[in-house]
Parts: C-alpha cells; structure tokens; sequence
C-alpha cells in the first residue's frame, strides 16, 4: 500500500513537471512568435519611411529644378525687356534728331506778333510723321493730337497769350522731347534705361544718358510703353505729360 502511494507520487510529480515543460516550451514559442511579428512590423516601418523620404528629396530636387528654372527664366525675360526698350527709346531719339522733320504744335501769327491759332495742316502733317515712325501707340497720339488742340483753342479764345519771341506759355520752357534745354552730341549712343517696372504687356521705366562732359548720369526722363505684336511702342513721354503742359495756377 505504502509502496503504491509512492510510486503515484513519483508518476504525479513526473506528469507535474512535463506539464511544466510543456508550458514553458509553448509560451517561449508564443513570445518567439511575437517578438518576430513586432520585428516584421517595425522592417516594414522602416521601409516605408525610407520610401517616403526619397519620395520627398525627389520631389524637393524638383521644386528646386522648377524653382530654379522660373528664376532664369524670369531673368532671361527681364534683360530681353531691358534691351528691347533701350534699343526702342535710343532708335526714337536717333530719328528725332536725324529723320524728323516737322515742328511740334507751330502756331501762327498775326501782323501785330501775336501767335492766334495753331497751324493745324502742319500739324496732321506730324501726326502722321510720327505715326509712320513705328514707334509710337495710339495712346501717345491721341494725348499729343490732345495738347494741340488745347493750344489752339486757347490762342483763338486769347485765354493762351503767346507773343512771337517769348517763350511758349504752356510747356515747362524746356524741349518736351527731353524736358531739357542742352544736350551732348550724339547723346542717343549713349542712352541708358532703368528703374523697369514690368506689368504683363506694359512698361515704365526712365532713361537718362551718360554725359561726357559731366562723366554721370546728368537726369532721368520718365517713359511708359506697350508690347504690341510683340514690339514695344511709347505711349507715354514726360515732357508730353497733359497734365504738366498745362499746369492749374
């Protein structure tokens, strides 16, 4: 009896241990298992955050590139603009002071010396001079057709009083083409534009010229233009300003 009761005893603490075997077997496997799925996880993290990341250098190198292009681009249209307008207002003057041929806004006189009306035939001829010069806008001709019709409006209604040898009452005293009395020989060559201010097909901006007797940039004359079929033309020119031709008291 005695006998029995050990040899159970000895099966019963046999069978404890195995189960104890067995269940620490399982759950070392059971963690095995898990520690592997969480490493596949994170490998997996891992990789789609190294895919992302060169995604976005990828696509900063090309907002870069773009960036990149814009500004040479915007710089290459900037200076095609510069030369283009410089070539226009250096062609102008160089017409003005070589091919034209007409006075601006030539009154006539009296037999007293008084200056009573506009010669108006002389002065469609300018019109149309300038209009077959090819670079001026409609904008610049009609304000000029403008300021001769004031002028001769005013001689005639005597509210202009203009006597041959003054100076012309309206106007600043000064060549309107240049707003300036003197210039140097030539001064076209030398004929500088800046201060370029760019609004899709509209330009304003001054030009001024180097004076070699003064070794600077003596003034500045303020211009507006407009790119049309794919040609600049002025449509603006200081010593034309209306406003300043005929300036309120």
């Amino acid at each position: 009896m005695l006998q029995g009761s050990y040899f159970d005893r000895v099966i019963e603490v046999r069978y404890h241990f195995t189960c104890l075997a067995l269940c620490a077997k399982h759950k070392c496997a059971a963690q095995s298992t898990s520690k592997n799925r969480a490493i596949a996880e994170i490998m997996k993290f891992l990789k789609l955050t190294a895919l992302m990341f060169v995604f976005l250098i990828l696509g900063c190198n090309q907002t870069n590139r773009r960036t990149t292009l814009t500004i040479v681009q915007k710089s290459s249209t900037e200076l095609d603009n510069k030369e283009e307008l410089q070539e226009l207002v250096r062609k102008l003057y160089e017409w003005r002071e070589t091919k034209n041929s007409r006075l601006d806004f030539d009154p006539v006189a009296d037999k007293e010396g008084r200056y009573i009306e506009l010669d108006l035939k002389e002065h469609e001829q300018r019109l149309t001079e300038l209009k077959q010069s090819g670079f001026f806008a409609d904008q610049f001709l009609e304000n000029y057709h403008k300021i001769a019709l004031m002028i001769d409006n005013g001689l005639k209604t005597k509210t202009i009083e203009y006597l041959v040898g003054d100076l012309p009452p309206y106007g600043n005293g000064a060549d309107p083409w240049c707003n300036c009395q003197d210039y140097p020989d030539k001064y076209w060559q030398t004929m500088i534009v800046d201060k370029i201010q760019l609004d899709n097909t509209n330009a304003t901006f001054i030009w001024t010229w180097v004076d070699p007797t003064l070794g600077d940039r003596s003034f500045e004359y303020k211009v507006d233009a407009i790119k049309e079929n794919d040609r600049w033309l002025i449509t603006y020119l200081q010593g034309f300003d209306f406003n300043e031709f005929f300036p309120t008291k």
